[in-house]
């Protein structure tokens, strides 16, 4: 039953990140409120594994912990906040986000000896495609990297604009392939605390680099900090952990592709957003290709 209910629940609470950046534009500049999230998961983590009494890590694992924390969360949402404040189309965002299980699925097999099946690379194939049709009405013309619009942040060339975003993709590939090394040892609980330590030390410094202070109190900034407090960096990102370190890393982020149809539905319920056909046949075609990855 684990099997099929705990994969639904993470993809399920990781799509809600789409629609908590979006909630929280008008009250907190991006990065203040990724520390603000990341030092209250950190802390909920910590009480945790002191309340267990459970195994801290030690020495250099400390400081391997903290990387892959700050790969894995902070660089990745920091980097793609600021790509998407520069004027980077959220859908293109999205599509390049819905790289990061290929790379994963390329890179755990020389790493870890990892190796999709044709049907396994099939399905991921098939899951690209399905994001790429959900995104289809967002990917116009003016929105492709190559024409990369000034946002109200800044007025940072487009070249840089796109590197950052990869920047984004790589920097969650590597921390969740981190955590197939020596870190899976570590009790979830204690790496959890430190790892999101290190998600906050990156959004601190990203926020200190880029001048954010704007922090509007209001409830639906409240209960969006709240919200990824517990469920996304609480939750969602420790059953991603947990799967990775449990089975193949591809197998477990081939999950993201459901990600973006997900967000989209919740737009569609939430804001009123059109909800086209096009982007119906891609939430299936995805949901097909996760199975078939997954398989």
């Amino acid at each position: 039953m684990s099997a099929i209910f705990l994969p639904a629940i993470f993809v399920l609470l990781w799509s809600t990140g789409f629609v908590v950046a979006r909630a929280i534009t008008p009250f907190a500049d991006p990065n203040l409120f990724l520390l603000a999230r990341f030092g209250g998961t950190a802390l909920v983590f910590a009480l945790a594994a002191v309340v267990a009494r459970v195994r801290w890590p030690s020495g250099r694992e400390i400081g391997k912990h903290l990387i892959a924390g700050g790969l894995l969360q902070g660089v990745y949402l920091g980097a793609g906040y600021w790509a998407v404040a520069q004027g980077m189309s959220a859908g293109v965002m999205a599509l390049l986000g819905a790289l990061q299980p290929l790379a994963t699925a390329a890179l755990a097999a020389p790493l870890f000896g990892e190796r999709l099946s044709g049907r396994g690379w099939t399905g991921m194939a098939l899951g690209l495609a399905g994001v790429a049709l959900v995104l289809t009405p967002k990917l116009t013309t003016a929105a492709l990297p190559g024409a990369v619009a000034t946002g109200s942040h800044g007025n940072a060339p487009p070249w840089l604009v796109i590197v950052v975003s990869i920047v984004a993709v790589g920097a969650i590939t590597a921390g969740t392939l981190f955590q197939k090394t020596s870190l899976s040892k570590a009790d979830l609980r204690s790496a959890s605390a430190i790892q999101n330590a290190g998600a906050a030390i990156v959004a601190a410094l990203l926020a200190l680099a880029l001048g954010e202070h704007r922090w509007i109190p209001s409830p639906v900034l409240w209960i969006s900090l709240g919200w990824g407090i517990a469920m996304l960096s609480g939750v969602s990102l420790t059953l991603l952990v947990w799967m990775v370190r449990r089975g193949d890393a591809s197998r477990a982020t081939a999950l993201l592709f459901l990600a973006p149809p997900l967000a989209a539905l919740q737009g569609f319920i939430g804001f009123g957003e059109t909800l086209l056909p096009v982007q119906i046949a891609g939430f299936v075609v995805a949901l097909v290709g996760v199975l078939l990855a997954r398989s």
